[in-house]
């Protein structure tokens, strides 16, 4: 469950959504690459996901890109880089399964395997 709208013993109009619910088992990670990166990446590539653990380190899983934009966009503003921004960014989406440890809205980072 996401979010509840409704108590328990709480009434109710009929056809109100109760919940609000999602099987968070893969979660897809919306991901912005710069244009000098859209080069390396490929469809049904493999990436290596990284999250932060809250004890200085990381977790580590694999994950798949599903998706690439074939339009750039301006870099939006809640992208924070280690590089220099890009003007303009490409959104890519990185499918993961998610053992419990991705949460909707947590940051992450991708490191790209290479590409033959």
């Amino acid at each position: 469950m996401i979010t509840r709208y409704a108590e328990v013993n709480e009434s109710t109009s009929p056809g109100k959504a109760l919940y609000k619910i999602a099987n968070l088992s893969s979660i897809i990670l919306r991901v912005y690459i710069s244009g000098d990166q859209l080069p390396m990446v490929r469809l049904n590539q493999q990436v290596v996901v990284s999250t932060d653990n809250g004890k200085g380190g990381f977790n580590e899983t694999k994950g798949r890109i599903t998706w690439i934009s074939d339009k750039a966009e301006f870099t939006p503003k809640t992208i924070q880089t280690k590089n220099d921004r890009a003007n303009m960014v490409y959104a890519i989406k990185v499918n993961v399964k998610n053992d419990g440890t991705y949460k909707i809205g947590m940051y992450g980072e991708i490191r790209f395997t290479k590409v033959k």
